[in-house]
């Protein structure tokens, strides 16, 4: 359990987003009935045919909010309907905005039970990664099998109690890196080390090949629940974090953002 807190605001209208801000949004995804069938069209073909193979109405309500949001939010910014909106993936599996949109905007999603975040930019890469935290993970070979050497050692040396918060600390960090450079599961999650820990502001600490990649990035520790582990990174520095919350009463959609 994390002890830690962000303050997270109710966004203005109208909401302008410029190229020295990040926009990372907070949204729960349990929408009271009957809202998650009214989402549903706003998704495409392909997504609602992803919809229907869950097998719980609870996960298939999730998916459709979760697309939902991720539509509303980028029509607002596009100044498009959310049905209008093209979703593409790179070759290494990453979301992106379809070329035609002909927008410098960026964009990242996490989503961990019912909780969901979405990290917003222009012109920056953006990777955001958020993971519930589940005490005994760290009590197996988990760590060995996927953190650098030194990481491992680090989160060994800590009290146990502590080692499952900081094990969650270390594997969003890693994670929201590896999302921003959009290299999916061929960039190795042990070829470069991250900083986790009470006493530690999130930050890359090494990477290889090229040393000097570390400084092409800035990493921060987000705090969306106590019972939850996030983390964001973003290319370059001298930027502004803004932490906004979604609601589905006042949900910002199409034409209201700026």
């Amino acid at each position: 359990m994390s002890v830690h807190a962000d303050h997270w605001h109710q966004p203005p209208t109208p909401l302008v987003l410029d190229d020295k801000e990040v926009h990372v949004w907070r949204a729960r995804l349990d929408v009271p009935a009957p809202r998650p069938h009214q989402y549903e069209e706003l998704l495409s073909e392909d997504e609602m045919a992803r919809a229907r193979k869950f097998r719980f109405p609870v996960h298939r309500d999730r998916f459709v909010a979760r697309r939902a949001v991720l539509r509303r939010l980028l029509g607002g910014y596009l100044q498009v309907s959310p049905a209008a909106v093209t979703l593409e993936n790179t070759g290494f599996g990453k979301p992106v905005l379809a070329r035609h949109h002909d927008t410098d905007l960026r964009f990242n999603l996490s989503v961990s039970e019912d909780l969901a975040l979405y990290a917003i930019t222009r012109g920056r890469d953006v990777g955001v990664d958020l993971e519930h935290i589940k005490p005994a993970v760290s009590d197996e070979s988990v760590p060995e099998q996927f953190f650098a050497a030194h990481e491992v050692a680090v989160l060994r040396a800590m009290p146990k109690a502590h080692q499952p918060a900081a094990f969650f600390d270390c594997w969003v960090r890693k994670e929201a890196y590896i999302k921003a450079r959009g290299m999916g599961l061929s960039l190795a999650l042990d070829s470069f080390e991250v900083s986790f820990g009470d006493a530690e502001p999130a930050r890359l600490l090494r990477t290889a090949p090229d040393p000097e990649e570390a400084g092409r990035w800035t990493m921060v520790a987000l705090y969306p629940a106590p019972s939850h582990a996030a983390a964001l990174v973003v290319a370059g520095q001298a930027w502004t974090l803004r932490r906004w919350n979604w609601s589905w009463m006042t949900g910002k959609d199409d034409h209201r953002l700026g």
